[in-house]
C-alpha cells in the first residue's frame, strides 16, 4: 500500500473574510479518521477546529496539505464509490439546475462550467438542460473515467487545479462549485478566480458543509459531556480532507469587496446516521424549520 505523505500549514487568517487569529475561537479537537463515539480510544492525528467569529467559517488549524496532490485524490473511482455511483440518475442536480435557469432567465447555449467535475455527472446534467458545457478536474482517475466511461468529450474537460486552469475573462454565464470548495485552502482566491470567468450578471453556484449544521452540535454537546474537548465537525478529516464549514455571512463579507451579491440560497436536510431511527423524523422537520441542515448552497451573481 502507498504511504501517502502531508505536512501541516497554520492558518494564521480566515480564509473567506481576512480576519485574524485573534477573532477565531477554538471549538475542540478532531481525530484524522471517523472517531465513533469514543474518540479518547483511538489512535491518529488530531487537528484544533476553530471558527471565525466575524464570519462564523469552521476550519481545522493546522490543515494537512498533501505532498503530491494525487495523494490526496488519485484514489481510482472504484475504491472511492459503489459502482451503482456510475449510473446517471436523470434526477442529477435537476432542482438546482431549475433555481439557476429562473436567476439566470436562461438561454439555450449559455456557457457553464463545472469546476471537479469528477465523473461528469454534472456537465452531464447541465448539457441536458441546454448547457454549453465545460469542465476541469484534478483527480487522474477520475478525468480518465469521466472521458473514457461516462463519454465525456475530452476537448471539453480540462486536468488540472483551480490554481494551474484559466479561461478566457467573462466567458461564461454559469459556474458551480458542487462539494469543491470545503476541499480547497483557499476558498476566497478560487471564488475570485471564478468570478473572473464569469460574465456581468452571470451565477456561480456554490454546495458547501454548513457551519449550522444540528447534527455536529449534537456530538460536540455528547463530547463535552463525556468530560473531552472532542469536536464532530470537520467530517471527515480523513483523505479527501473536508477543511471548512460556510455560513451565509461567510459570502455575504466576502461578497463586500468582490464584486457579487448572493442572489439566493438554500438549507438541505441529509440524512442522518448513527442516532437512533425513531427520531430523525422530528429532526429533519427540525433541521429544515431552522435552517440547520448538513449542505449550505448558494448562488453568487457577478455585479
Amino acid at each position: 500500500m502507498k504511504q501517502l505523505r502531508y505536512y501541516f500549514n497554520y492558518v494564521e487568517k480566515c480564509n473567506m473574510c481576512g480576519s485574524v487569529s485573534d477573532h477565531h475561537k477554538i471549538l475542540g479537537q478532531r481525530l484524522n479518521q471517523s472517531q465513533g463515539f469514543n474518540p479518547k480510544s483511538k489512535i491518529g492525528i488530531s487537528s484544533t477546529v476553530m471558527q471565525c467569529r466575524d464570519c462564523n467559517l469552521i476550519f481545522s488549524n493546522p490543515q494537512p496539505v498533501p505532498f503530491d496532490l494525487q495523494d490526496h485524490y488519485g484514489v481510482p473511482p472504484e475504491n472511492y464509490w459503489k459502482p451503482e455511483y456510475f449510473n446517471i440518475d436523470d434526477n442529477y442536480f435537476s432542482n438546482q439546475l431549475v433555481t439557476t435557469k429562473e436567476l439566470l432567465q436562461f438561454k439555450p447555449g449559455m456557457k457553464a462550467l463545472d469546476i471537479g467535475a469528477g465523473l461528469g455527472k454534472g456537465m452531464i446534467a447541465m448539457k441536458r438542460a441546454g448547457f454549453d458545457v465545460y469542465g476541469f478536474e484534478p483527480s487522474v482517475p477520475f478525468h480518465k473515467k469521466a472521458i473514457e466511461k461516462m463519454n465525456i468529450a475530452p476537448e471539453k474537460l480540462k486536468l488540472g487545479m483551480i490554481e494551474e486552469v484559466d479561461y478566457p475573462v467573462n466567458y461564461f454565464d454559469f459556474v458551480s462549485f458542487g462539494a469543491v470548495l470545503e476541499h480547497l485552502y483557499n476558498p476566497a482566491d478560487a471564488i475570485q478566480k471564478a468570478l473572473t470567468w464569469v460574465k456581468p450578471g452571470g451565477l456561480i453556484h456554490i454546495e458547501v458543509p454548513s457551519s449550522k449544521y444540528l447534527i455536529p452540535r449534537i456530538f460536540n454537546l455528547y463530547f463535552r459531556l463525556r468530560g473531552t474537548n472532542y469536536v464532530n465537525n470537520m467530517s471527515p478529516m480523513h483523505r479527501p480532507f473536508h477543511l471548512y464549514e460556510f455560513s451565509k455571512e461567510s459570502f455575504m463579507l466576502h461578497a463586500k469587496n468582490n464584486g457579487y451579491e448572493i442572489a439566493h440560497k438554500e438549507y438541505y436536510v441529509c440524512d442522518i446516521y448513527f442516532l437512533p431511527q425513531f427520531i430523525h423524523p422530528l429532526l429533519k422537520w427540525y433541521m429544515k424549520k431552522t435552517n440547520k441542515g448538513m449542505q449550505l448552497a448558494v448562488w453568487l451573481r457577478k455585479k
